[in-house]
Parts: C-alpha cells; structure tokens; sequence
C-alpha cells in the first residue's frame, strides 16, 4: 500500500520523481524518499508527506536523469526517517523501493544476521536489499542474476525498484502481488505503481505480471520470468488524461468524485444500453452469459466499500434474476474451506483490480473449482481484469480520495446493469418491465444532479453534527448496504465512531445507545417498507434521538417527526441506492472538513489496499 515511482532516461530525473510522489501520495502518506544517481548516489529521505521531503531536499544536489522514488503506507515498522525508503543495502550496493510485505522476513533477517549484516531499520524492505547484495557478493553474478535469486526465496508481496551501484544507467523492476506499470518513452522509461505519473509523458505501457523482472536501461528494456524465460512485453495504450487527476476548482478531490459521478454513471452505462433505452449489452461477459444463465449461485467477492456494492446487487440478482447470492469478504473467504461448485459464477469486485485479498481469494477458487470466475474493476490492465475469465469494466475515471465514493455509484451502475440484463434473459423480468428499469437507469445522473443543487443545505444539515462522537444508520432491504457505507464515510474521514444496521435490528440492541447526543441517519425513500420505516424513526424520537431522514421528494409523514429531512427525487426502488447515498457522502465529507480532518489522506488508511 505504497507508491513507487521511478525514471531512466534523458532528463533529471528529479522533477519526475516529486511530481509522480505527488499523484500517488493517496496510496500512503507516513513517509517518502528518493534516490538520484548520477556519478554518486544522493538519497533522500524522511517522515511526513511529499511536500516534507521536498523541504528537505531544497538546496540540496538533485542532478542525475536516474532515480527512485517512494511514498509509505507503514507495514512494517513505525513511520520515521530510518524506516522510509528508499532502503540501501549494508555495503551500499543495492538500493531499492518496495511496494509489499516480505512474509519471512524474520527468518531471512536472522539468516543475514548470522553472515554478519546488521541492520538499521525495522523494515522487511531493507532485509530484501541485503538478501540481493548478499547473493550479489558471494555468488559474483549479474545484479539481475541476484535479484531474481533472492526473490526466488521470499515469501509475500513485492512491487520492485532496484539500482545497483555496480551497473549505473540500469534499474530492475519486479513484481509479485504488489501492482509495477513500465511506462515507454523515446529513450526513456518511467516506472509507478499505477499510471498516474505516468500519463504526462506517455500514453503507451507495460503491466508487468507476477513474477516477472524488467531490466530497464535509457534506450530498451528485457522481460523475463524469474526462472530467466524470455517474455514478450505487452504494450497497452492507457485512456487517461491529465485532467482527470486535477482536482480543479474543487477545495478536495473527494468532494470533485462526488460530483463526478453522475458524469462517471454516465460513462458506465454508455454504449451499453441502445439508443432507444430499451436494452442492455455487456460485451465483456457476452461469452459467458449463458454460464450465468445457468449459476447454480452467484458468489461475491469484495472488500470494504466493493463489499458494499455486493451487498446491494445481493438484492437485485436474487430479487430479479432469481440466482442465489453470498456476499462474501475477500479477506476471510480466502482462510475458509468454502464449497465452491463448478457451476457457481465468482464475481470479484474491486476498485484497483489489484487488491491483495480479492486475488487471493480468487486465485483460491481457480484452484479449488471449475467455477466462472467474473471481475468488475475500474483499472484497465489490473490483475483482476487479467486473472479472470470475463468482466465488466467501470468508468469512472481515476479516483484519488481515500474514501471511495463514484466507484462505488459505477460498480452499483455495472451490478445493476448486470442483474437486469439476466432477469430479462431468464424471463423473470417481463418485456416491459425490462424497457422500463432500463429507462429508469438512464435517468439517475440527471436526478444526481437535482440532489448536488442541494449541497449547500445538506452542509447545513451536517453542520448541526459536527461534534457528535457516535451515529446510527439504518436501512432497510436494498437500503441497508447504503447504510453500511453511510457510516463508513463517516468513520473513514471524520473519525466519529458509526454504526449501519437494517432498520429492524434497531431493537435487537442498538436502540440501548439512543439519547439526545445520537444522530440517527435513517434512509426513508418510499417503498414496500416505508411504514415500517416510520415506526423505526417513531422509536428514535420516543428516546429522544435525533432523526436525519433522507426520504423521497415531497414526503410529508416524515417531515414532521424527523428533525432534519434531505429530499431526493423519486426513482424505481432497485435504483435508489444510487441516489440515497449521494446526501450521505457530502454529509460525511461536510462534517469531516469542519472537524478540520484531512479528507483526502485520512490517517491510517491508503487507498488501493495490495497488502495483506
């Protein structure tokens, strides 16, 4: 959950470095380093964000048109100076940054002990760069011999860049679970954990594969496996411009996400339903649709906010495809013995595409099934997209915040689209029944955008909670979920302790927390348990909560119990999600600016999550 940057080439390489350290700052934020070579190496170093290390390197040598740079999400190791990358090895050989975790380090650190290696900090990173200046030394090969020696004995996640000292003009690039994209120049090449620093300079790129190392010098690179099997690379031309990582007028690039996406829905859906609205077609699981006619289940695989985003299309696939779901966390499905049939369909959602446990999980059930195995993910190119046997692609554009938000409102798009084109296919939705929910999809970006007209009053709203230190969400049925990542927003970038529950669990516990100080997010949108609702908000307000209602336009039973009311308009209740979650993101957003909170760098977390 860091982010690597890294140049070889013609110009100084130290320009490129801080500005890719900049763009990919949202994949951690504790520390950052870089290393400029040129007839020395100049390493610099220290804890805090991109912006430290620039006051640090000020006045300082940065020539050299080689370099290495690194921004840290802590793993192993507390964030300080001695820990940030890059890491240089004992007899300052090697040097490298490191995306990953080295699962046995402790036993490869306790091996190098003994050969008589002490070392500085408390990273797995820096045993590595001792194991390969060790292999190095005592075997006399190649630096690129050495590196695939030593990786050949760890155990765990790397993204790789690595100079050797011996072989200036040269980086090495390997990876293992931990995402390196090779960006291709006219006599230069441009290294990152994703294209983000990439896309000023170039439009064509390279994912490398696991287990592969690239040797990378000014004017041509080698592919190859870590058993030395020659590959042939794979160059992509990436669709990424440079304003979609400009945050513009916007004070956050949360709050310009939020309003992305009825923009980002827009582009979900777009050549993917006709003309005349009346149909769905998804190409990328055109091959394998009659597999998902015939699923004896449909299995979900997500973490946090995708998690989310399963549970909802939970509703929508049993509801009007008539499958049977399971919602399942990556991250411990991956540890069960779980029964996988051969004719389940997997379906693997994840923002990155590259989320350690959700291709654990998946490479788990190729494994162990001849299950079909599905990816929704935004990255074209990521390991998701590669590793699975079809998919649906998002498009939602490059998103920056921390806390996810119009990936969540695309992956919903793709999911809904999905379960309305097999409910047609199965003749559990009639013809025009079919046309009409199609129609109602292509409507939701423009009713978005009724409810961010409104933005200035639900800031109002949010400022009436500025201080509270607990919050409930309720929903109930397709709602639930949204409550779910109401009060996840809410934890991840306000830091106020949030609970989602289905609206008729309040009882069953929760409700022993209500008093005075306890808002109360309640989603109240019309619908088959809309009275229910109303007896859930009448229980709050018995035990003197305090009620945000967030309820379909012109309701007026609500209005006059709850203590605030958010309108938004009405829409086909399977795509009320999409809607009803929209207040909830500006409200947390709201509430975490004026707790003077940094929205986009919450603490603690990192955006793309490729470490276990």
């Amino acid at each position: 959950m860091c982010g690597i940057v890294a140049y070889v080439g013609e110009r100084t390489a130290y320009p490129i470095l801080i500005k890719g350290l900049k763009r990919l700052e949202y994949r951690g934020y504790d520390s950052a380093g870089i290393a400029l070579m040129n007839e020395q190496t100049h390493l610099y170093k220290c804890k805090g964000k991109v912006k430290d290390l620039e006051g640090l390197v000020k006045g300082q040598e940065i020539s050299g048109s080689i370099g290495i740079g690194h921004t840290r999400w802590a793993t192993h190791g507390e964030p300080n100076d001695t820990n940030a990358h890059p890491h240089q090895s004992e007899n300052g050989k090697f040097i490298l940054v490191h995306n990953g975790i080295i699962e046995n380090y402790s036993h490869l650190k306790k091996e190098l002990t003994n050969r008589g290696y002490s070392f500085k900090s408390e990273t797995d990173t820096e045993v590595l760069a001792n194991l390969i200046e060790n292999i190095y030394l005592e075997q006399k090969v190649s630096a690129e011999l050495a590196v695939r020696l030593a990786l050949t004995k760890v155990v765990g996640a790397y993204g790789l860049v690595i100079y050797c000292a011996d072989e200036p003009g040269r980086l090495i690039a390997a990876r293992k679970g931990s995402p390196l994209v090779i960006g291709i120049g006219e006599n230069e090449y441009f290294m990152a954990s994703d294209a983000t620093p990439i896309i000023e300079y170039t439009d064509q790129v390279v994912f490398l594969n696991d287990e592969e190392v690239a040797v990378i010098d000014h004017d041509h690179f080698d592919l190859k496996n870590l058993k030395n099997d020659i590959k042939t690379p794979q160059v992509q031309k990436i669709e990424l411009s440079i304003e979609q990582i400009d945050k513009g007028d916007y004070e956050h690039f949360m709050l310009k996400e939020i309003h992305d996406q009825p923009t980002s829905i827009e582009d979900t859906f777009r050549g993917r339903i006709s003309m005349d609205q009346s149909k769905i077609f998804l190409g990328g699981i055109f091959d394998v649709l009659p597999k998902l006619i015939e699923a004896r289940r449909i299995i979900i695989l997500a973490c946090g906010t995708s998690w989310h985003a399963g549970l909802v299309s939970e509703y929508l696939f049993e509801e009007y495809a008539r499958v049977p779901v399971e919602v399942e966390y990556a991250s411990e499905f991956r540890y069960r013995k779980p029964l996988i049939y051969d004719n389940d369909v997997v379906i693997a959602i994840s923002q990155s595409g590259e989320t350690a446990d959700t291709l654990a999980a998946i490479r788990m059930v190729r494994e162990q099934s001849e299950a079909t195995i599905l990816g929704i993910c935004n990255v074209a190119g990521s390991s998701i997209s590669r590793e699975t046997d079809a998919g649906v692609y998002t498009h939602a554009g490059i998103e920056i915040g921390v806390a996810s938000t119009k990936a969540f409102t695309a992956q919903i798009t793709v999911l809904t689209m999905m379960a309305f084109l097999l409910g047609h296919r199965k003749k559990h939705i009639a013809d025009s029944d079919y046309v009409q929910m199609v129609k109602a999809l292509t409507q939701v970006p423009e009713k978005m955008r009724e409810i961010l007209k409104h933005e200035g009053f639900i800031k109002d709203v949010a400022n009436k909670y500025t201080n509270v230190t607990n919050a409930l969400y309720l929903g109930r049925g397709v709602l639930y979920p949204v409550a779910l990542e109401g009060a996840l927003k809410l934890k991840e970038i306000s830091y106020i302790h949030a609970e989602g529950y289905p609206a008729a669990e309040m009882k069953h516990g929760p409700i022993a927390l209500i008093d005075e100080n306890m808002p109360v997010f309640v989603l109240a949108i019309k619908d088959d348990s809309y009275e229910k609702i109303i007896s859930n908000i009448q229980e709050v307000k018995a035990r003197n909560g305090k009620v945000v209602a967030i309820v379909t336009e012109g309701e007026k039973t609500i209005r006059k119990i709850a203590d605030d009311v958010i309108e938004i308009p009405s829409c086909h209740r399977a795509l009320s999600p999409l809607l009803a979650v929209v207040p909830l993101q500006i409200i947390s957003y709201q509430i975490a600016v004026m707790r003077g909170c940094n929205v986009d760098q919450p603490r603690n977390l990192a955006k793309s999550v490729t470490v276990e």
